[in-house]
């Protein structure tokens, strides 16, 4: 008989492609992964792993495990998911993760929301760009919120997961409140702001590539004098005249003061926010209600309004 637990270990090792990782993925050591994989071995009486001195990967018939080992955990949540449904209220550990701006903005309304299900224990992890999917495909959360600035990302992922459509965050304009610009009655020129001292993430990062893109259109700018990790040290420093920025509409839910918002005219760039879950797990009651309390937590954040 195949045991489960080694079973989700050859899952995640085929989507990681080596122990290290797997372990690092799990919590687990290296030599623990090792084990449980050579026992997994032992059981299914075929190889599993080529191995080397430095690295290992599947064989043919391992492959063929692993993707069989996901129908099965996909088939195993489903069932826990039917019983979990029979239940009168939700309950247990429900585990969400979402990138920062996401975290900062809908945190208030979830914790009031999920408040009403005292069964229910709530947790909310910030994550880094473009690890909500794997998460929760691994299973080491419940539902990651993520943001797509390309408009692929749900065409591109795994079929076992359910995207949930939250909100469009378009980009804006964001500007000290002593600065010419933040005058409403004034339109917005990115051709006179081409020269100011602009602020954005470091390179590669999403919002820094939008505010590139932003500037090109106007035949790009100087080099960004200054860069900085988190979008909200970037909004704090515009407050103090240190310059300018171009950030996504949400992250300025938290109400940051010292700054005036404008609106661009014809710009386009935005990112789509969204809820991902395992399909499998939909119909659990503590799954449902999260989602439920984040679409109303999406729907009634309201980001600084621009004007």
């Amino acid at each position: 008989m195949l045991e489960l637990r080694r079973l989700r270990l050859l899952a995640e090792f085929a989507r990681r492609g080596s122990i290290a990782a797997t372990a690092a993925a799990l919590g687990y050591t290296p030599s623990a992964v090792s084990q449980q994989l050579a026992a997994l071995e032992r059981e299914a009486r075929v190889p599993l792993l080529d191995r080397t001195a430095r690295s290992a990967e599947l064989t043919d018939a391992g492959r063929r495990l692993a993707e069989r080992a996901e129908e099965i955990l996909g088939m195993v949540e489903a069932a826990e998911a039917e019983l979990s449904a029979q239940a009168d209220a939700p309950s247990g550990r429900i585990v969400v993760t979402a990138f920062p701006t996401a975290a900062v903005a809908f945190a208030p309304a979830l914790a009031r929301s999920l408040g009403e299900h005292p069964g229910l224990t709530f947790v909310l992890r910030q994550t880094a760009p473009g690890a909500g999917i794997r998460q929760v495909q691994s299973g080491e959360v419940d539902i990651a919120l993520i943001d797509d600035w390309t408009g692929k990302v749900p065409d591109q992922a795994p079929a076992a997961l359910e995207f949930f459509h939250l909100r469009r965050d378009p980009l804006v304009l964001v500007v000290p409140e002593a600065h010419p610009m933040s005058d409403p009655s004034r339109p917005v020129d990115l051709e006179r702001l081409r020269e100011e001292p602009w602020m954005a993430a470091p390179p590669g990062e999403p919002s820094r590539q939008a505010v590139e893109r932003l500037l090109d259109t106007v035949g790009g700018a100087r080099p960004v004098p200054w860069e900085f990790e988190g979008l909200h040290t970037i909004l704090s420093l515009v407050a103090r005249g240190i310059g300018i920025t171009a950030v996504p509409a949400l992250a300025l839910a938290a109400g940051d003061r010292g700054v005036a918002v404008r609106r661009i005219p014809e710009c386009t760039l935005a990112r789509e926010v969204y809820a991902v879950t395992r399909t499998a797990s939909v119909r659990r009651p503590s799954v449902a209600v999260t989602l439920r309390a984040i679409y109303a937590a999406a729907r009634d954040v309201q980001p600084s309004p621009p004007d």
